[in-house]
């Protein structure tokens, strides 16, 4: 006999605190409007039901800080998930994935070739809460958090990854090179095509970066499955 979605919820948060570290963790129930109904969660159903439980979870040092947590957001069915490494203070704040000024140049990275997280796309990071300093998350954090993040990616089922910066590419590609190497390279995560790039910040930082972006940004749109669904490519440095 089949079960049903509590039972199926349920197995799936024990499992995944058994595998993190051996101790069963609360978890918020499902909300009665999904527990009742016999079909399978809708994709935003499932992500506002990690969003509940990130809001709640103390798996790591960095809950005791955070003024607000950052699930992600973004297209539920989304061609491209992006993904960096933690929430800066704007973050923090508004608990918007990338929302300041490095965000903000994300934002004419992805328009330029036609990808907006309104329509098709899904922005997230490898923690969720903001670690002290904006330092790197430690691997406990990491690996606390990165849980949440694979559900996502199970839920969302994007054609491509764009990883932004050395950390999230090297967990989720379990590499160690810096990003200059691993950049230009084929990855990919579980079995989704993942492209690397520099961090909008530090292309910020460093200018010189841009034309490097900018070919992983076109290598990234020439991937099976997007360049049919995306326009023709705007340098976003001509904006």
């Amino acid at each position: 006999m089949g079960m049903n979605e509590s039972e199926v919820y349920n197995l799936l948060n024990l499992a995944e605190d058994y595998a993190l570290d051996g101790f069963r963790h609360h978890h918020p129930p499902l909300k009665p409007s999904a527990e009742g109904n016999s079909a399978s969660l809708s994709p935003q159903a499932a992500l506002d039901g990690i969003a509940e439980q990130v809001a709640d979870c103390t798996r790591c040092a960095l809950h005791r800080e955070r003024k607000r947590t950052v699930p992600g957001e973004g297209a539920s069915s989304p061609l491209v998930m992006v993904i960096g490494e933690g929430p800066g203070l704007d973050e923090d704040k508004t608990g918007r994935p990338f929302v300041g000024r490095a965000g903000q140049y994300l934002e004419r990275w992805l328009q330029a070739i036609g990808l907006d997280r309104r329509s098709n796309c899904f922005i997230a990071n490898i923690v969720k809460c903001r670690p002290p300093g904006n330092r790197d998350p430690s691997p406990e954090e990491s690996a606390a958090c990165l849980p949440y993040l694979k559900r996502q990616i199970q839920i969302l089922r994007p054609k491509a990854i764009l990883t932004v910066g050395r950390i999230s590419t090297q967990i989720l590609c379990e590499r160690t090179e810096g990003i200059g190497k691993l950049r230009g390279t084929d990855l990919e995560f579980v079995g989704i095509p993942l492209v690397a790039t520099y961090h909008p910040s530090a292309v910020l930082r460093n200018s010189d970066l841009r034309a490097a972006v900018w070919q992983d940004l076109k290598r990234l749109r020439a991937l099976p499955g997007l360049s049919d669904s995306l326009g023709a490519p705007e340098d976003p440095g001509s904006r």
